[in-house]
């Protein structure tokens, strides 16, 4: 708010003897500069050019947006007053060059802080909070959000989140840890934990230069998910348990499939 007032103040020196002073580029740059410090403050250089820039962009864009629609809705009579107010001129070569090598650097910078942005919203957006409830056990964790991750359960297409066993150890029976850790395929379930049988999964996946490899895979009763103010509450997951380390880290503890954040049941947090 500071800083839309800021900038609106630049209306005002334009009924003063400083009107001239602030139509100066410098003078503009300095008072963009001054904006966007006081709307954004000051980290990291880097992080404050960043900033600065992408100030430019999206005025710029929005600017040329609206320039361009007010042309669109122009009548004939309004365009043909401005041609007969004027001389016919296709320009000067001076505009031309700046069009010309203007265009490519624009749209060049666009496109690098469109992705800048993005990479940026990934990077930080998509680390969300889980409340994972299986059995009698509630675990609380973090997740990573890829939207790489495609596995499913081939039967029933229930998506499938991978956390390392370390996470769920204490929650697993000894005979099913072992297992995993063996990388047993066909499971091996004691008669006294018969129980277990609706619980596990085997789930065929391929990994970079390995193929027909399988994951062990337990159904919990449910998984909350805390994203962008909303509890998201998931009920058809599988829970892929890996024995590689997912975080070097330690960041996040699993990896959430975007599946789990669409068509789920959905309250305000």
């Amino acid at each position: 708010m500071l800083g839309a007032f800021i900038g609106s103040t630049i209306v005002i020196f334009a009924f003063t003897p400083f009107a001239s002073m602030m139509t100066h580029p410098i003078m503009k740059l300095l008072y963009s500069l001054l904006i966007v410090y006081t709307a954004f403050g000051f980290t990291t250089f880097r992080n404050y050019t960043q900033t600065v820039f992408t100030f430019y962009f999206v005025t710029f864009m929005v600017g040329g947006g609206l320039m361009g629609t007010h042309f669109f809705l122009q009548t004939n009579e309004m365009v043909n007053g401005l041609v007969q107010s004027q001389s016919i001129s296709y320009g000067d070569p001076i505009s031309w060059l700046f069009v010309i090598f203007g265009f490519p650097v624009i749209y060049y910078f666009s496109k690098k802080r469109i992705e800048s942005v993005e990479v940026t919203k990934i990077h930080y957006d998509q680390i969300v909070k889980l409340k994972i409830q299986l059995a009698e056990e509630e675990l609380e964790l973090a997740g990573l959000i890829d939207s790489g991750n495609q596995l499913y359960d081939p039967l029933t297409k229930t998506p499938v989140m991978i956390m390392h066993i370390s996470s769920l150890e204490h929650c697993l029976p000894a005979w099913l840890t072992e297992q995993i850790y063996s990388k047993t395929e066909i499971p091996q379930i004691p008669e006294n934990d018969s129980g277990w049988a609706t619980k596990l999964r085997l789930i065929p996946f391929r990994a970079v230069g390995v193929e027909n490899q399988f994951l062990w895979a337990i159904k919990p009763e449910s998984v909350q998910i805390y994203h962008e103010g909303s509890s998201i509450v998931v009920n058809k997951v599988l829970i892929g348990l890996n024995t590689q380390q997912l975080s070097t880290n330690g960041e996040y503890q699993c990896i959430v499939h975007p599946k789990m954040l669409i068509s789920q049941k959905m309250v305000i947090a």
